[in-house]
């Protein structure tokens, strides 16, 4: 899957609230998936289909211990959107550095007396 599509799959992912729950139960450990079902009051079919979302986004994974399914928090596609959030924040801050830059000059134009031609 090339970065882009991860990375639009990642941000869908976390749109919903609900997922963003089940990330945050699973920050603090693997779980059971029916423990992790028991956390929310939607049905079981409904949980199925935000933990299938979230194995798609890549956020979780899950694995088979004789009749349990444990989900895990999976951190790499979290990192790949936190990096691409601070480079558009930079990005930004240098923009609106430079912004200011340029209405202080401006500022400055305008409240400095300009000196007559002799």
């Amino acid at each position: 899957m090339d970065v882009e599509t991860q990375l639009t799959q990642v941000f869908s992912a976390l749109a919903d609230p609900t997922r963003r729950r089940i990330l945050s139960q699973l920050a603090t450990g693997p779980a059971r998936v029916g423990d992790v079902a028991a956390q929310f009051d939607v049905s079981p079919p409904a949980i199925s289909q935000h933990l299938k979302v979230l194995e798609r986004a890549g956020l979780v994974s899950r694995t088979a211990q004789a009749q349990w399914r444990t989900l895990s928090l999976q951190t790499e596609p979290l990192e790949q959107a936190s990096a691409w959030v601070d480079a558009q924040r930079r990005e930004w801050n240098l923009r609106l550095d430079a912004l200011e830059k340029h209405l202080e000059t401006m500022k400055h134009a305008t409240t400095t007396p300009q000196k007559e031609p002799s």
